[in-house]
């Protein structure tokens, strides 16, 4: 699995360079601006691309514009943001006109190795990775949203499948069964006005109506 790497601290990028080739993936290109971003990714094609939210010149939202750009423009490469403080603005507008394939962590997480890299694989098998200090903020500024409908229980089960976990991870978590982790999404499913079927879709789309995007 190919990975382009764009972060302007070079200490940061080096660590995010060593642990991706740990785990086995092909570093293609590593950058330090949005504009080195967008031709290594036409160049190489990657199958991932790990980007910094603020990067040269500006320091603002040069990174998210970035991702913006490549869901659209290489709708195959998928985009994992990282930041190092939650700002739901820029992980809400990535996620308003992609479903899968996107993720948002805080660089804190990188730390986290083992966490990091099954998010990384995750996201860059068209799956969603949302921090979970990102959900939290997300919920917090939707107060008006079908949340009101859920029980606190239900709101724990969305908040961990938009972390992109499965049933048995949500189960893990909760030290609940993965029967009765089921039974939580269905009912989160009706509440929130979603057709019953089984497509792996479905959850992205509950997620994505949950924090009023969709």
């Amino acid at each position: 699995m190919r990975a382009v790497i764009a972060e302007d601290s070079l200490l940061l990028r080096i660590g995010v360079v060593k642990v991706l080739q740990a785990a086995g993936f092909e570093v293609a290109a590593e950058v330090g601006d949005a504009e080195g971003l967008l031709a290594a990714v036409d160049e190489h094609r990657p199958d991932i691309a790990v980007v910094d939210v603020r990067m040269p010149p500006g320091f603002t939202d040069e990174g998210v514009r970035a991702a913006l750009m490549i869901r659209q423009q290489w709708p195959d490469t998928a985009v994992l943001l990282l930041s190092q403080y939650v700002e739901e603005r820029y992980a809400a507008d990535l996620l308003a006109t992609h479903a899968g394939g996107v993720g948002y962590l805080l660089k804190q997480r990188v730390a986290d190795v083992e966490e990091f890299i099954e998010a990384l694989r995750r996201v860059a098998a068209g799956g969603t990775a949302l921090d979970p200090q990102v959900v939290s903020q997300l919920i917090l500024r939707r107060s008006d949203d079908p949340l009101d409908r859920l029980t606190p229980r239900e709101r724990d089960v969305l908040a961990l499948m938009a972390e992109g976990r499965s049933n048995a991870g949500i189960a893990a978590e909760l030290v609940v069964s993965e029967s009765a982790v089921a039974k939580h999404i269905n009912n989160i499913l009706a509440k929130l006005d979603l057709p019953i079927t089984d497509t792996d879709h479905r959850r992205v789309l509950a997620v994505l109506r949950y924090l009023g995007r969709a």
